[in-house]
């Protein structure tokens, strides 16, 4: 397994579980260190879990590449972020592909996880493999298999989740469906590598394209003088043709807001302009300016200088990831006029950037300090009744306050 992070070491820990010897392999060495010590990092996997796969021999975690000569099969799950707002950053994938390269031997079996536009596995990964002199198909075996991971999402594991497969020849797809199969209960294998790949950017993008679009329709229902949330209520009880999203701040992760404009850019190479994604992605990158418009629509001439806090800082509920968040960027852009600060009881500190500030410790004194509190993420254990008597305004985007009706709370 190369790559440690939210997606390849609960793989990594399945296939343990279930008995394989497995190799995990990744450049960060804090990572490596902190499953040698018995330490989890990921939300989903509880640290005694990785202890007992450690402890029993069957996960060895690793910085050393040549490991990989001792293996059977090799799962590529290395991040691809872009490189500028439109264009993807592929440099994590072509140096674990390279490093494949060298220790390629024959029948290994190497699957791509890693979400990336149609016809990388096969314009890309599969001649750079076979400079080796091995070929696909033939001496060893090509899949794509997008990961879809849901961090925090306890109804579905990684072993629950169905798992696509696209494979470079029929015999590729065979042996793959029969790797995954023996951790995951459901396949579903695709006629090639293409299909599978584009498979994992329909997802994503079928989710900012509808997340932009409830954006969008929040902001105009504000200007309208109507609750979104209503609306999304009322249509959600129509049993056919419709499925609910709600607004936010945008979006955060590795995932929604970086791969549909992988699809972008390659439709772009093909002279089609995907105008759907980017309108999306633009939407949605916007809407903690638009928080602030509002912030200043409610605080009236009081807005510069204000003290604000807002509550929450990670990118989605009960997870502990910063990636993207755009709580993040509301508080770069409160912070060239007001006084901000915030509190996220999974986030003690921040030090990202231009941003180093710790959480602060809630109490009723301290909330009633603060001329507005917001609602950027809706973490299960913070005590919103408390919040909601203490403060003195709350602008809700997360809908925690949908039974108040006063003055005192104000929707996005």
């Amino acid at each position: 397994m190369i790559g440690l992070g939210y997606v390849g070491l609960p793989i990594a820990v399945a296939f343990a579980e279930k008995g394989f010897k497995v190799f995990g392999i990744d450049t960060n060495a804090q990572r490596v260190d902190r499953v040698k010590n018995l330490k989890s990092y990921i939300t989903d996997i509880p640290s005694k879990t990785i202890a007992r796969v450690v402890g029993n021999k069957s996960l060895d975690v690793t910085t050393d590449f040549d490991l990989l000569f001792q293996a059977d099969i090799v799962i590529i799950c290395v991040p691809t972020p872009l490189k500028r707002k439109y264009t993807p950053d592929i440099s994590f994938m072509v140096s674990a592909v390279k490093s494949v390269a060298k220790h390629l031997h024959k029948d290994m079996l190497v699957v791509l996880e890693s979400t990336t536009y149609p016809g990388t596995t096969e314009e890309l990964v599969k001649p750079e493999l076979e400079k080796s002199g091995l070929k696909a198909g033939k001496d060893f075996f090509l899949a794509f298999s997008p990961e879809r991971v849901d961090p925090g999402n306890k109804s579905f594991a990684v072993t629950q989740i169905p798992k696509v497969v696209g494979g470079f020849s029929a015999t590729c797809a065979k042996l793959t469906c029969l790797l995954y199969g023996q951790i995951i209960k459901h396949i579903h294998p695709v006629s090639s590598c293409k299909s599978a790949e584009m498979t994992k950017l329909l997802e994503n993008s079928f989710r900012i394209v509808n997340i932009g679009w409830i954006n969008e329709i929040a902001q105009t229902c504000h200007a309208l003088g109507i609750d979104v949330w209503e609306v999304i209520d009322a249509a959600k009880t129509k049993p056919f043709g419709f499925m609910p999203f709600y607004p936010g701040l945008g979006v955060g992760g590795h995932c929604i807001p970086e791969d549909p404009l992988y699809l972008y850019w390659k439709a772009k190479r093909y002279g089609f302009n995907s105008k759907f994604i980017k309108l999306a992605a633009d939407t949605n990158s916007n809407m903690p300016h638009y928080a602030v418009l509002r912030l200043k629509e409610m605080l009236k001439g009081l807005f510069e200088g204000a003290k604000i806090l807002v509550l929450g800082v990670t990118y989605k509920k009960d997870v502990k990831d910063l990636r993207k968040s755009p709580s993040l960027k509301l508080i770069e852009l409160l912070k060239r006029h007001t006084l901000v600060d915030y509190y996220d009881p999974l986030v003690p500190y921040i030090k990202l950037g231009g941003l180093h500030q710790d959480s602060i410790k809630l109490s009723p004194a301290v909330i009633k300090k603060y001329d507005v509190v917001v609602v950027a993420v809706d973490h299960s254990v913070v005590n919103y009744t408390s919040i909601y008597k203490n403060a003195r305004l709350i602008f809700d985007t997360r809908n925690v306050y949908h039974d108040k009706k006063d003055k005192k709370v104000v929707k996005l």
